[in-house]
């Protein structure tokens, strides 16, 4: 069996080259400045590379959740790992092409099977708290969308980001900014 490259004409195979070289590049290219590595880790500040993340890394900061919580605690499934890694993937790549196309809304509120997951992470921690003070059992946020009783945040409205968190009402949030990823050596080059 003759492999893809023999089957190829000769003046073919320098250029294929040249285009897969060019579009691995660019892919890394695009990996790395979009700092996608950071998406991988805990750190709440990995949420602020989109600027549009800023009201709610701020609202989060100054909340009663900030010392016990990150990001990923309340808005990614936490009974399954590879879930886990899963929906953060999908949630990201959704966010990104609405981010890219510029159609992110003023007030970003969670999809559907983001509240699903909110939800259950909000009963996950304070499963003792629902045990003492809630007789009347728990339930999803499906069972709460259809009337079968309250989502956490029908009460507790401005836990952790408030209400009025959106992109207007902080358009000057102070929050780490990111660290370059440009190299220090291409920097120096540029004469920056």
């Amino acid at each position: 069996m003759k492999s893809f490259l023999s089957k190829l004409p000769r003046v073919f195979v320098v250029p294929l080259f040249v285009v897969a070289g060019i579009a691995v590049g660019l892919g890394a290219y695009t990996i790395y400045m979009s700092r996608a590595h950071s998406y991988l880790s805990d750190d709440p500040s990995a949420c602020i590379n989109c600027h549009i993340m800023t009201p709610y890394y701020q609202s989060w900061m100054h909340s009663s959740h900030h010392q016990w919580t990150t990001c990923n605690d309340c808005h990614v499934p936490q009974d399954n790992i590879l879930k886990g890694y899963a929906f953060k993937a999908m949630d990201g790549l959704y966010h990104s092409a609405v981010f890219t196309i510029k159609g992110e809304p003023q007030v970003i509120r969670p999809r559907e099977p983001s509240n699903n997951v909110i939800m259950d992470n909000c009963i996950r921690c304070h499963t003792q708290l629902n045990q003492d003070f809630v007789k009347t059992g728990m339930i999803t946020y499906t069972q709460a969308r259809d009337g079968e009783g309250k989502a956490c945040w029908d009460c507790h409205r401005n836990v952790p980001h408030t209400v009025i968190s959106n992109i207007a009402s902080s358009p000057n949030a102070i929050v780490p900014l990111p660290k370059s990823p440009v190299p220090e050596w291409l920097k120096k080059a540029m004469g920056e």
